[in-house]
């Protein structure tokens, strides 16, 4: 005989469950009613907020609402981070994420969020190369020539990076760890203060934009010998890549996402995935973009999630490798 007491609590929690799915369902089909924010864990101004604001513009011209861009800087873009994880689920607050968000576990001996658990990736929206440049005192003209140079005088060669934990400065320490070098990392407050000495030859190279240090290059106040990524840039076809010059499986990008909170409905992440990878998609899109060296990857959310897992692991061994602190 059925216990009508435990037949009423069994009924109860079904109802509790439907009514769950159905507020889903129900947020869901009327989404988005109203503006969206989209965070940027970086200082206005930067290449990461200058395409976030493209990207931003461009969804709010599909969707209807406005998308209002939220720079929060500060460590490393773990204060920006911390807040998008702890924010309502609701698909109104998004987060526009750089590598950075891959390195930072391995940087940083303790974060206020899981980089992986806390978050839904929505796509990897865009990737791009970092240019090796070297001073012309500096006696190689390619990457081979420079990698010997750097094994017979080890300690010797010096490499700038805008700080401590910075993609420049593990792009640099890949390079070490791939090619069994010991070219020392020289930290700045900055890339410009980077570039200007540089510039200067008071260090002997620098992992940078490419289309900043291009002109430095085409003038002769630099050498430019290889490209990080695993094709080569179109914005320079004729520097080839690391993995061409003399380091075979050599892969390094500076790239950007967009990501919201865990527990964000599948439906609300499907149609953001659909609207941003609808508007990186278009020609005038895409033509923006290379114009600034960028490719475009527009992902699905699942091969966003394997890709920042894949960085995650692969960074965390450079940095245990090379010791790396954050500043």
């Amino acid at each position: 005989m059925r216990n009508p007491t435990i037949v009423r609590r069994v009924a109860l929690v079904l109802a509790g469950y439907a009514f769950l799915i159905a507020s889903g369902e129900a947020g869901s089909q009327g989404y988005p009613n109203r503006n969206m924010r989209l965070i940027v864990p970086n200082a206005a101004g930067g290449p990461a907020d200058g395409v976030a604001r493209l990207i931003a513009q461009r969804l709010a011209e599909r969707i209807g609402q406005q998308v209002v861009v939220d720079n929060r800087p500060g460590a490393g873009g773990v204060i920006g981070t911390e807040f998008v994880a702890k924010a309502p689920p609701d698909g109104y607050t998004l987060m526009w994420i750089s590598i950075n968000h891959a390195i930072n576990p391995s940087v940083y001996t303790k974060l206020p969020y899981d980089a992986l658990k806390d978050f839904a990736p929505i796509t990897h929206a865009t990737s791009g190369p970092l240019l090796l440049a070297v001073h012309p005192s500096v006696p190689a003209n390619d990457l081979k020539s420079l990698l010997n140079l750097a094994r017979a005088r080890p300690g010797e060669l010096t490499g700038a990076s805008a700080g401590s934990g910075s993609i420049a400065h593990l792009t640099l320490e890949l390079l070490n760890f791939m090619a069994g070098t010991k070219i020392v990392h020289i930290p700045y407050k900055g890339a410009g203060q980077a570039l200007t000495d540089l510039l200067g030859g008071h260090v002997s190279m620098y992992f940078g934009n490419v289309l900043g240090l291009l002109p430095h290059v085409r003038s002769g106040k630099l050498k430019g010998l290889a490209v990080s990524t695993h094709s080569r840039s179109a914005a320079a076809p004729n520097i080839p890549t690391a993995a061409e010059a003399g380091v075979p499986g050599y892969e390094a990008s500076s790239w950007f996402g967009v990501m919201a909170p865990a527990g964000t409905p599948k439906e609300i992440i499907s149609r953001l995935n659909a609207e941003f990878v609808g508007q990186l998609r278009t020609p005038d899109m895409h033509e923006k973009l290379a114009a600034n060296g960028t490719e475009i990857v527009a992902s699905t959310p699942e091969q966003f999630s394997s890709y920042i897992a894949s960085e995650i692991a692969k960074w965390g061994k450079v940095v245990k490798a090379a010791g790396v602190k954050a500043d």
